[in-house]
């Protein structure tokens, strides 16, 4: 999120995004292209999870099932998940515009490919690691 992480931060759950393999970073690259208020809006609800860990307003933050979340903004999206490795860690994985009303297979199936892909070069940073 180019030095965005920083004021991504709360007292009880840091936020991430993952990465792919490529080097890419797909919810990074969505947040960079927003525009300046959407972007404010975005951080205020990373904050508030931030500070707070829970979620209570399911106008702002969905359950997507199967310990999958999304940050809503009117029609922005933001889906994430905690990381498996590290308690209060949470993941964004990709970021896309919602122009109907369920959130289709396709998008939940992207989330879970970019989740799935960066603990697994989590877990391969932390063998070599370990192997010097």
């Amino acid at each position: 999120m180019n030095g965005a992480e920083n004021r991504l931060s709360g007292s009880e759950v840091r936020d991430c995004v993952c990465e792919r393999r490529s080097g890419g970073c797909p919810a990074g690259e969505f947040f960079d292209g927003l525009a300046v208020l959407d972007k404010a809006k975005l951080i205020a609800l990373f904050r508030i999870a931030g500070d707070h860990g829970k979620f209570c307003n399911p106008e702002k933050f969905g359950d997507l099932g199967d310990g999958l979340y999304e940050f809503k903004s009117f029609q922005i999206r933001m889906p994430f998940a905690y990381a498996r490795s590290e308690r209060g860690l949470i993941l964004i994985t990709h970021g896309y515009i919602k122009k109907k009303d369920k959130t289709s297979k396709e998008r939940i199936e992207r989330a879970w490919r970019i989740y799935k892909e960066d603990q697994a070069q989590t877990q391969l940073a932390v063998v070599k690691r370990a192997e010097r």
